[in-house]
């Protein structure tokens, strides 16, 4: 059963490096490897995701009702409006990535997971992450994003089932590698987020589903609000660092948090 503490430190991990390109996968391990922390089960899993869905959601809540309403105006069979043919850019970024995880299902996350393999794509996608934007273009805003765009970020976000990736990462690549600048890169990788974490936690209930088990509500609770907080927060500090300095300094971040995983692990 998961303590409080562990739950702290644990939601507020997930929610710091949810949206950053960092992989947050590589910070988890690392941390309970080092607090000699057992596995915080999956009912906790859902928790904190969970909580970085409520954080996406509450600050790209004005985003969010811009492209319902977009979609009801067409529905109603008005003109499609540029926020509701953003969302439907969203929903086809999502299709490949929930194509690869039925057809994957767990089995790469329980083959893949291993120290080694995450700090190898830590520091590999780290580099991608460097290439993409010391090559892009960094001239196209939202608004100029195609369908065949959103179909090849999505393919990019299918790499992220590969536990060390990043999930933010590989699609923030992508858009810059497609010419994207950095605000409109980061942004469409956060709206694409929503649809893909509230999979993931559906996906991971259906294995709580029939399964007796007590669950910890102080320390569910505790990595809600650690993992929506902490998370609330990145999102907006990262759009306005990723302006400012760049890819950089996530780059030379992860290629220290990868050298760091091999010489602990190896």
């Amino acid at each position: 059963m998961i303590d409080t503490t562990q739950a702290l430190w644990l939601g507020l991990v997930q929610g710091l490096t949810e949206f950053l390109p960092i992989s947050s996968s590589g910070h988890l391990i690392l941390l309970t490897d080092l607090m000699g922390w057992p596995d915080q089960g999956l009912a906790f899993d859902v928790a904190v995701h969970f909580g970085t869905l409520l954080a996406v959601l509450a600050y790209f809540r004005r985003d969010l009702s811009a492209i319902l309403q977009g979609w009801l105006i067409r529905l109603r069979g008005g003109d499609s409006t540029p926020e509701g043919r953003l969302g439907g850019l969203i929903a086809i970024s999502t299709v490949p990535v929930l194509i690869g995880g039925l057809l994957l299902g767990s089995s790469v996350d329980t083959v893949l997971r291993n120290p080694l393999v995450v700090a190898l794509t830590t520091i590999a996608f780290g580099l991608v992450l460097w290439w993409a934007d010391a090559t892009g273009s960094r001239k196209r805003q939202i608004m100029a994003l195609t369908d065949r765009d959103a179909v090849l970020i999505g393919i990019a976000q299918v790499l992220s089932l590969i536990p060390g990736t990043s999930r933010s990462g590989i699609t923030l690549s992508a858009g810059l590698a497609l010419g994207l600048d950095r605000s409109t890169a980061a942004r469409f990788s956060f709206l694409m987020a929503i649809p893909v974490i509230l999979a993931a936690t559906l996906y991971k209930l259906t294995g709580l589903h029939g399964n007796a088990f007590a669950p910890a509500w102080t320390g569910l609770g505790i990595g809600v609000v650690f993992a929506a907080v902490s998370a609330f927060l990145v999102i907006g500090l990262f759009l306005r660092l990723i302006e400012r300095f760049g890819v950089l300094p996530f780059v030379l971040y992860r290629l220290l948090l990868g050298g760091l995983l091999l010489y602990w692990y190896l």
